[in-house]
């Protein structure tokens, strides 16, 4: 299987629709701002790339590898990155609305009042990831890795917090609805009950 390589372009503002990338390394590519709607990447590599302030919808990153790779701003409407691995990304400002990031690894990943919103991350790998003052509303993270994760003043309403484990997880400030307070105190090992 041969890797074709994309090397030190600049693709600033690209449109992206519709296009199919197949085990593609992007090295030290200038991607900011590109437009995408239903592209897909295969287990693709991003080294280094700046993907600041790109508009990403419909769009799938199966299996692909971001290493040390920009996100400013960027915004992923729909997108499905199942089992793709993050590593020593900056991250700041990224909106992901909706989609599927079953299985991402994201270990120790800063995503520090980020947004995700109706997004499923079942099984995601989210170890010492930081989601300080974070919105994470209506996601799925049953069964996701939290281990040393922090969730400092985020907003958790409508989220799947089954695998939160509150004696070991910081949630000081975290906002959470009713439902999920009594999935907390259980995880205590508290009984919930009705008068």
């Amino acid at each position: 299987m041969s890797v074709t390589e994309i090397e030190g372009e600049d693709w600033r503002k690209r449109d992206l629709t519709g296009e199919l990338y197949v085990d593609v390394r992007f090295h030290d590519v200038d991607l900011g701002q590109v437009v995408s709607r239903g592209a897909s990447f295969d287990g693709c590599t991003f080294d280094d790339v700046d993907l600041n302030g790109a508009d990403l919808a419909d769009t799938a990153f199966t299996g692909c590898r971001f290493r040390r790779s920009s996100m400013f701003s960027t915004t992923f409407t729909r997108c499905k990155l199942t089992g793709s691995v993050f590593e020593r990304c900056r991250i700041s400002g990224l909106r992901v609305d909706g989609g599927t990031w079953d299985y991402v690894a994201m270990r120790g990943a800063d995503l520090r009042k980020s947004t995700f919103e109706g997004v499923s991350l079942r099984e995601a790998d989210l170890a010492g990831a930081r989601f300080d003052g974070a919105t994470l509303r209506g996601v799925d993270l049953l069964g996701a890795t939290l281990h040393e994760a922090t969730f400092t003043k985020a907003d958790l309403r409508g989220s799947n917090l089954v695998s939160f484990d509150p004696r070991v997880l910081m949630l000081k400030g975290a906002v959470v609805d009713p439902e999920q307070a009594a999935v907390l105190a259980e995880n205590l090992g508290l009984r919930v009950e009705s008068r």
